[in-house]
């Protein structure tokens, strides 16, 4: 592929890269710790997301937004690509549409020409769990046995799986959400897919309470979790903005998926503990040291807290996978960009 003038472009619609194995939290899991391996050799190019709001200024009281997020892998894929992501509030209310919408392009290095377009709705709700669920791995007492995760939307679905896989000693998954027959009808659809009991509630504190591991997975503006909810024995993994500046204070050891990243936010709580200089940037350990065998759990009773803004690395990482194995399946559609270019 590299260097190639073929101008055909492979269309991969949701269920095509379903086909594909997308849905394979496994391979997910295993594309997760390679991308942050290679992060942290130096070997992906990854710039801080761009992020535009709408209306401008509108900060955390967004109508829309829309986030860029390009990248450049290099060694053994040397890809390069692009994901457009968006969410919209109106969504959340608007029967059948998805409350975040988000498209991948995957291009040539060489010549720069894409080569795949993949819907990226799924492939996000994928990657998102599949991070917290590594982070959880390597974050939260080796002998968890109880989860509580706050938010039975698209995330809580693939958070499911990904710390079923993550983390085999799981026996007892609490799954809250304040929209309780929202989170029943979730743990129904997964009572039967993993050797684990699932149990809807609406008091996540209470829940939290009796939990080793705690998963904030919602679209929360505004901190909920709070030093009332920390504890020894314990871990918080956050993909949203649910814990403030005292889970942040309290934590043993603080872990981000992309410091690089993280700090353009001035909003995340890790971000401001570091501004006050509550909180040295060197002493914040980066996903991508777990994932090159760094170990933060040197006790059970240590409290560790982690958290994540998305790597626009592993949607092209993951993309590119799906598109393998599509094309090794026939699937997709092949459009082009021209017969013949009009100017060279």
């Amino acid at each position: 592929m590299l260097g190639t003038i073929n101008p055909e472009i492979l269309f991969l619609q949701e269920e095509d890269e379903v086909k594909a194995g997308l849905l394979d939290m496994k391979q997910i899991l295993e594309i997760t710790e390679k991308t942050y391996a290679l992060l942290g050799k130096g070997e992906i190019q990854n710039p801080p997301k761009t992020h535009l709001g709408i209306p401008e200024g509108s900060g955390e009281n967004f109508d829309s937004f829309f986030n860029t997020m390009p990248c450049h892998i290099a060694g053994d894929m040397n890809i390069a690509g692009v994901k457009w992501a968006a969410e919209s509030n109106a969504n959340a209310t608007t029967p059948g549409i998805p409350y975040g919408i988000d498209i991948t392009i995957l291009s040539d290095p060489a010549t720069v020409l894409p080569f795949c377009i993949l819907d990226g709705t799924v492939i996000t709700a994928m990657r998102t769990s599949a991070v917290a669920g590594f982070q959880a791995k390597h974050c939260a007492p080796s002998d968890t046995k109880t989860v509580t995760m706050i938010g039975a939307g698209v995330i809580g679905r693939t958070m499911i799986m990904a710390i079923c896989e993550a983390i085999p000693t799981v026996e007892t998954i609490y799954l809250c959400d304040l929209d309780v027959a929202k989170a029943e009808a979730l743990a129904a659809e997964y009572k039967d897919q993993y050797n684990v009991e699932i149990i809807a509630s609406a008091d996540s504190k209470a829940c939290a309470d009796k939990s080793e591991l705690i998963i904030g997975e919602t679209t929360a503006r505004k901190p909920f979790i709070d030093a009332s909810w920390v504890k020894p024995h314990s871990a918080i993994v956050c993909v949203s903005n649910e814990a403030n500046e005292e889970v942040v204070k309290a934590a043993d050891v603080n872990v981000v998926d992309y410091w690089k990243q993280m700090k353009t936010f001035e909003n995340k709580a890790i971000v401001k503990m570091v501004e006050a200089g509550e909180l040295a940037e060197e002493d914040i350990v980066e996903t991508s040291e777990l994932a090159l065998g760094k170990q933060v759990r040197t006790s059970d009773d240590q409290f560790i807290y982690a958290c994540s803004l998305g790597l626009g690395a592993l949607d092209i990482t993951v993309g590119y996978q799906i598109y393998k194995n599509a094309m090794d399946m026939g699937l997709g559609t092949t459009v082009k960009m021209w017969d013949k270019p009009l100017w060279e």
